[in-house]
Protein backbone atom coordinates (compact mmCIF):
# COMPACT_ATOMS: atom_id res chain seq x y z
CA UNK A 1 0.00 0.00 0.00
CA UNK A 2 1.01 3.30 -0.37
CA UNK A 3 1.26 4.18 3.20
CA UNK A 4 2.91 1.53 4.20
CA UNK A 5 6.82 2.54 6.07
CA UNK A 6 9.68 0.74 4.38
CA UNK A 7 12.72 0.60 6.13
CA UNK A 8 16.42 0.46 4.51
CA UNK A 9 17.52 -3.31 4.47
CA UNK A 10 20.70 -4.40 6.54
CA UNK A 11 22.69 -4.52 3.23
CA UNK A 12 21.92 -0.64 2.36
CA UNK A 13 22.35 0.11 5.94
CA UNK A 14 25.73 -1.13 5.57
CA UNK A 15 26.28 0.49 2.54
CA UNK A 16 25.35 3.48 3.59
CA UNK A 17 27.23 3.64 6.82
CA UNK A 18 30.40 2.78 4.67
CA UNK A 19 30.07 5.84 2.40
CA UNK A 20 29.88 8.07 5.72
CA UNK A 21 32.97 6.40 7.32
CA UNK A 22 34.88 6.54 4.57
CA UNK A 23 34.46 10.26 4.02
CA UNK A 24 35.48 10.86 7.40
CA UNK A 25 38.71 8.90 7.15
CA UNK A 26 39.48 9.91 3.59
CA UNK A 27 38.64 13.62 3.56
CA UNK A 28 38.50 14.18 0.57
CA UNK A 29 35.24 13.41 -0.73
CA UNK A 30 32.00 13.82 0.69
CA UNK A 31 29.31 11.41 0.09
CA UNK A 32 25.82 12.04 -1.36
CA UNK A 33 23.08 12.82 0.84
CA UNK A 34 21.59 9.68 2.65
CA UNK A 35 18.00 10.32 1.91
CA UNK A 36 19.27 11.18 -1.73
CA UNK A 37 20.20 7.57 -1.66
CA UNK A 38 17.99 5.96 0.21
CA UNK A 39 14.71 8.25 0.03
CA UNK A 40 12.97 5.49 2.62
CA UNK A 41 15.36 6.26 5.05
CA UNK A 42 14.08 6.59 8.77
CA UNK A 43 15.32 8.55 11.63
CA UNK A 44 15.41 4.95 13.18
CA UNK A 45 17.71 3.90 10.68
CA UNK A 46 19.62 6.94 11.10
CA UNK A 47 20.86 5.82 14.32
CA UNK A 48 21.44 2.65 13.22
CA UNK A 49 23.82 3.91 10.55
CA UNK A 50 25.29 6.20 13.75
CA UNK A 51 26.08 2.83 15.68
CA UNK A 52 27.50 0.71 13.36
CA UNK A 53 30.26 3.44 12.79
CA UNK A 54 30.63 4.26 16.50
CA UNK A 55 31.53 0.61 16.87
CA UNK A 56 33.48 0.34 13.62
CA UNK A 57 35.36 3.31 15.44
CA UNK A 58 35.73 1.93 18.56
CA UNK A 59 37.27 -1.50 17.11
CA UNK A 60 39.62 -0.29 14.31
CA UNK A 61 40.32 2.98 15.72
CA UNK A 62 40.95 2.53 19.17
CA UNK A 63 38.16 5.15 20.12
CA UNK A 64 36.76 5.06 23.28
CA UNK A 65 33.49 6.38 23.91
CA UNK A 66 33.35 9.40 26.24
CA UNK A 67 30.16 10.74 26.15
CA UNK A 68 27.17 12.31 24.03
CA UNK A 69 26.57 15.35 21.83
CA UNK A 70 23.30 16.68 21.81
CA UNK A 71 22.43 18.85 18.28
CA UNK A 72 19.48 20.79 17.04
CA UNK A 73 18.58 22.17 20.49
CA UNK A 74 17.73 25.44 18.56
CA UNK A 75 13.99 26.32 17.82
CA UNK A 76 15.38 28.00 14.78
CA UNK A 77 17.50 24.95 13.10
CA UNK A 78 14.85 22.57 14.12
CA UNK A 79 12.65 24.37 12.62
CA UNK A 80 15.70 24.70 9.48
CA UNK A 81 14.83 20.74 8.99
CA UNK A 82 11.50 20.38 10.47
CA UNK A 83 11.80 18.51 13.09
CA UNK A 84 10.63 19.36 16.81
CA UNK A 85 13.22 17.29 19.10
CA UNK A 86 16.92 17.18 19.45
CA UNK A 87 18.94 14.33 18.27
CA UNK A 88 22.01 13.28 19.32
CA UNK A 89 25.79 11.69 18.68
CA UNK A 90 28.62 10.28 20.31
CA UNK A 91 31.51 11.71 21.72
CA UNK A 92 34.96 9.75 20.98
CA UNK A 93 38.34 9.83 22.89
CA UNK A 94 39.74 10.92 19.19
CA UNK A 95 37.44 13.61 18.73
CA UNK A 96 38.99 15.65 22.02
CA UNK A 97 41.37 18.77 21.39
CA UNK A 98 43.25 19.83 23.93
CA UNK A 99 43.30 23.27 25.15
CA UNK A 100 45.71 25.56 22.63
CA UNK A 101 45.93 22.42 20.31
CA UNK A 102 45.97 23.39 16.80
CA UNK A 103 43.53 21.89 14.35
CA UNK A 104 44.46 20.97 10.73
CA UNK A 105 41.39 21.94 8.25
CA UNK A 106 42.48 18.90 6.37
CA UNK A 107 41.03 16.64 9.05
CA UNK A 108 37.74 18.03 7.90
CA UNK A 109 35.80 19.06 5.21
CA UNK A 110 33.18 21.56 5.96
CA UNK A 111 33.98 22.42 9.28
CA UNK A 112 31.66 25.27 11.34
CA UNK A 113 32.44 26.29 14.86
CA UNK A 114 30.00 26.58 17.67
CA UNK A 115 30.28 27.65 21.31
CA UNK A 116 28.43 25.21 23.40
CA UNK A 117 28.04 23.99 27.29
CA UNK A 118 29.50 20.95 28.28
CA UNK A 119 28.18 18.88 31.07
CA UNK A 120 30.31 16.19 33.04
CA UNK A 121 28.42 14.38 35.14
CA UNK A 122 29.51 12.01 37.80
CA UNK A 123 26.52 9.61 36.91
CA UNK A 124 24.53 8.13 34.13
CA UNK A 125 21.24 9.67 32.85
CA UNK A 126 19.10 7.22 31.90
CA UNK A 127 15.64 7.81 30.36
CA UNK A 128 12.77 8.18 29.27
CA UNK A 129 11.32 10.69 31.77
CA UNK A 130 14.72 12.70 32.66
CA UNK A 131 13.96 15.44 34.63
CA UNK A 132 15.71 18.90 35.03
CA UNK A 133 16.63 17.65 38.88
CA UNK A 134 18.21 14.26 37.71
CA UNK A 135 20.41 16.29 35.38
CA UNK A 136 21.43 18.53 37.83
CA UNK A 137 21.79 15.61 40.81
CA UNK A 138 24.11 13.96 37.94
CA UNK A 139 26.12 16.54 36.67
CA UNK A 140 29.48 16.54 38.29
CA UNK A 141 30.18 20.49 36.75
CA UNK A 142 29.93 22.08 33.27
CA UNK A 143 32.31 23.91 31.16
CA UNK A 144 32.37 26.10 28.09
CA UNK A 145 33.35 24.07 24.91
CA UNK A 146 33.62 25.01 21.42
CA UNK A 147 32.64 22.33 18.76
CA UNK A 148 33.66 21.92 15.84
CA UNK A 149 31.01 20.38 13.23
CA UNK A 150 31.79 18.94 10.14
CA UNK A 151 29.25 16.86 7.44
CA UNK A 152 30.03 14.17 5.62
CA UNK A 153 27.83 14.85 3.10
CA UNK A 154 28.65 16.81 0.27
CA UNK A 155 27.76 20.65 0.41
CA UNK A 156 25.96 20.07 3.91
CA UNK A 157 22.53 18.76 1.93
CA UNK A 158 21.37 17.29 4.71
CA UNK A 159 17.81 16.43 6.15
CA UNK A 160 17.69 14.85 10.03
CA UNK A 161 17.76 11.23 8.75
CA UNK A 162 21.50 12.74 7.29
CA UNK A 163 22.68 14.19 10.36
CA UNK A 164 21.54 12.00 12.52
CA UNK A 165 23.67 9.01 10.73
CA UNK A 166 26.15 11.61 10.52
CA UNK A 167 27.03 11.33 14.16
CA UNK A 168 24.50 14.37 14.41
CA UNK A 169 27.30 16.03 12.26
CA UNK A 170 29.68 15.82 14.97
CA UNK A 171 34.19 16.55 14.64
CA UNK A 172 36.10 17.93 17.05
Amino acid sequence: PMNEIRHVSRFDIATLADSLYDARLKRQQPCEPLTTRAPELTIRDAYTISEVNLKRRIQQENARLIGKKIGLTSRAVQKQLGVSEPDFGYLTSDMNVALGETVSLERLLFPKVEGETAFVLKRDLCGPGVTVADVIRATDFVLPCIEIIDSRVKDWKIKIQDTVADNASSAL
